[in-house]
């Protein structure tokens, strides 16, 4: 079993109860970003979907851990209250490694992206992260420079998280081979190449395969012994059934991509852009099928977790 660091209670980071005792008992827990919940997600969705990521990792075994910023503080596992609060209030702000330290400062509410939920999930000593999809290198990025800071954070933060690799909406072949120069494993959860998101498989071949939670836990641990100071990609392909056809999530995602420059959208506002724009396009299929992945990732985190606490 890896047993995780003490949890850390200082002036800006507040671990729950229910969360503290499970690291502290070496009982499974499952970090959840919170940026879903504000930008990723429409209203009213955003809440029932926060509460069923939640139960998703409960009905597995595991302790769920949604990470936000409120009032200021870091908080590491979130009440009812507090999730209703986030999926309903205005002008919270999307939080990245490069944000929370102002953001924090200033006292306010933020939402987490994968780096800052990283972040707070190693301050507060939790191994396992479940989200959609990692950001990644934008699609013209040789001009714009565009990419996102999840990747460097997973070079130099030991969490693994869970994803349906990175957004289709991203340049895949450069996000798989920045990741490959940064030394980030990347593993397929029953898969040979790397999950697009919407789509089961990139095309894209990965190096390194696991197909079951058991199996992927020996590795987490094997990187722990050997002191590795970067985190790792598990790929968890979505469920058969909730996929995308790829041809039509292309078309639509090129059309997303030119009402977006057409209208100056660009920066962090980029992504929750493409992702409302896909879902109207879509009719809302983008959005069941987005719904479904992070449920599926939630579980297999949580079945992770359940294995790296065994003895």
């Amino acid at each position: 079993m890896i047993r995780t660091a003490k949890p850390i209670r200082n002036a800006v980071l507040s671990v729950a109860p229910e969360v503290a005792e499970a690291l502290a008992g070496g009982r499974p827990v499952v970090a959840l970003e919170s940026t879903i919940i504000v930008h990723g997600l429409p209203r009213p969705r955003n809440l029932d979907v926060a509460r069923q990521l939640e139960k998703a990792v409960r009905e597995e075994g595991g302790v769920p851990a949604t990470i936000a910023i409120l009032d200021g503080r870091i908080r590491v596992g979130l009440g009812d209250d507090d999730l209703q609060h986030l999926a309903e209030a205005e002008g919270v702000a999307k939080v990245s490694r490069r944000d929370l330290p102002v953001v924090l400062t200033r006292g306010g509410d933020g939402a987490t992206t994968v780096s800052a939920t990283m972040i707070a999930a190693h301050l507060a000593g939790i191994k396992i992260l479940a989200t959609g999809g990692i950001g990644g290198v934008h699609r013209g990025a040789a001009e714009s420079f565009d990419i996102s800071a999840d990747l460097h954070e997973l070079a130099n933060t030991p969490v693994a998280v869970v994803c349906a690799g990175a957004k289709t909406i991203l340049d895949l072949p450069k996000t798989l081979e920045v990741l490959e120069s940064l030394g980030v494993p990347v593993i397929g959860h029953g898969t040979d190449t790397l999950p697009a998101f919407w789509h089961r498989s990139s095309g894209l071949s990965l190096a390194q395969r696991c197909d079951t939670p058991t199996e992927i836990a020996a590795v987490l641990r094997m990187q722990h012994q050997l002191g590795y100071a970067s985190g790792t990609v598990i790929a968890n392909p979505i469920p058969e059934a909730a996929a995308l056809a790829n041809a039509d999530v292309e078309t639509a995602i090129g059309e997303a991509l030119v009402v977006a420059a057409e209208n100056g959208v660009a920066g962090p506002e980029l992504t929750p852009f493409l992702l409302s724009y896909l879902n109207d396009i879509t009719g809302g299929a983008s959005l069941a099928a987005n719904i479904a992945l992070v449920e599926s990732n939630a579980r297999l985190a949580a079945r992770i977790a359940a294995a790296l606490s065994e003895n």
